[in-house]
């Protein structure tokens, strides 16, 4: 079989739809296993992977890659992604810092495709902005030293609408998957990105894993049930694929088995490769999820725009997460909920005011659930840990 390649809308890059996700690559004990890593790396671009996607604060990533492309000598067969680890930076210098420390690491001269990583919002991008941010962008483009600029996002729509809007963006990228289809940017974002002209990459196709090994049983069923005989990754994925406005998106492999599979699946997961009786499967799937879960929210943001500019679908998405996996709902919601933000969205902000209750179609208690989701994701340390990475940011 082979790879599905779309194209990049502003610059007619022809993409892999599968890119690879460089967070995971396999660790001997502490350390990256720079030969299997190596191995990867070119059985990956062997089925036809050209994107490879990686990340300042990703412990040895950066390395591990820019030794496996130099030492085969394919580093021109691919593109690589990183991100300017914002979090970092205090003032103008420390984007030549990091950046040149990244080119080093990658052994490369160039990046092909270069992410402000976790730019969340708007009040971000003003300070990044007063920090010289786009005269530093220019200068490294016309250079030569970055091709294409773009951010990674996890925040809600509404801010998503406006950094879009912000900048002429060369890309953006997503959460997005079936189970959050209305969550974060959603679909209306990525929607709006490309009648922009954007090409869109997807990250958390799985949701973390949670769509390929943790489904319930109801749902999975569901799936099971259409008699294609499918693993709940492949239908997870070809839900993406399925939507013309994706370019790629990312999966975060482990090892060689996993991008063969990956691979096999993308080969025959064209835009509309679902058919209208696949695609009804999902919202039964994500039904029997929600049932599953402790608020049976379907995230359709009829309880939005919240006055108080709570992100109810994400409280309860990250509430009903937090119960499989804590770790997981805690840390989903410090990101998403405006905590490291000029503009949190948290549950406590809430009013007491109902008008949420009056548009839910799901009759959700929607304040009593508020309470039970500040009680639970709002521990004695969220707000000081908040203030923190505020003011270590310069929010």
């Amino acid at each position: 079989m082979n790879m599905q390649y779309r194209t990049n809308p502003k610059n007619g890059d022809q993409l892999s739809a599968l890119g690879l996700g460089c967070m995971r690559f396999p660790r001997k004990g502490v350390r990256l296993d720079q030969e299997k890593t190596t191995g990867m790396v070119k059985a990956a671009i062997a089925h036809g992977v050209n994107y490879f996607d990686t990340a300042y604060i990703y412990p040895g990533s950066e390395e591990a890659l820019g030794t496996a492309l130099h030492d085969t000598g394919l580093r021109d067969k691919v593109k690589i992604a990183t991100k300017l680890p914002l979090v970092l930076c205090k003032n103008s210098a420390d984007f030549d810092k990091y950046f040149n420390r990244q080119l080093a690491r990658l052994k490369t001269d160039r990046v092909d495709y270069y992410l402000m990583h976790m730019l969340c919002d708007t009040g971000r991008w003003e300070l990044l902005k007063s920090m010289g941010i786009i005269e530093w962008i220019r200068r490294q483009k016309s250079q030569g030293k970055i091709i294409n600029l773009g951010f990674s996002y996890h925040g809600g729509r509404h801010e998503f609408l406006q950094l879009i809007d912000a900048y002429d963006w060369d890309f953006c990228m997503i959460q997005y998957n079936y189970l959050d289809e209305h969550n974060q940017a959603g679909k209306s974002g990525l929607q709006y990105a490309a009648q922009k002209g954007l090409p869109v990459f997807v990250m958390e196709p799985l949701r973390g894993g949670m769509l390929a090994n943790a489904l319930p049983k109801a749902a999975a069923e569901i799936f099971a049930s259409s008699g294609k005989g499918r693993t709940a990754v492949q239908w997870g994925l070809r839900w993406v694929w399925d939507q013309p406005e994706v370019t790629l998106l990312l999966s975060g492999m482990g090892d060689i088995t996993q991008i063969e599979q990956n691979c096999a699946a993308a080969a025959e997961s064209s835009a509309g490769c679902l058919s209208d009786a696949e695609r009804e499967a999902y919202p039964r799937a994500v039904k029997a999820i929600n049932r599953a879960t402790k608020v049976p929210c379907t995230a359709c943001g009829y309880c939005m725009p919240c006055p108080a500019n709570v992100d109810i679908p994400t409280c309860l998405s990250c509430y009903n997460e937090s119960h499989g996996k804590y770790v997981d709902g805690m840390r989903h919601y410090f990101m998403n909920t405006g905590a490291i933000s000029s503009k949190q969205s948290n549950a406590s902000k809430c009013i007491d005011c109902g008008k949420c209750e009056e548009h839910c179609p799901q009759s959700i208690e929607i304040r009593s659930q508020l309470k039970k989701v500040r009680r639970r994701l709002e521990s004695f340390w969220y707000r000081p840990l908040g203030a923190v990475a505020r003011k270590f940011m310069k929010v």
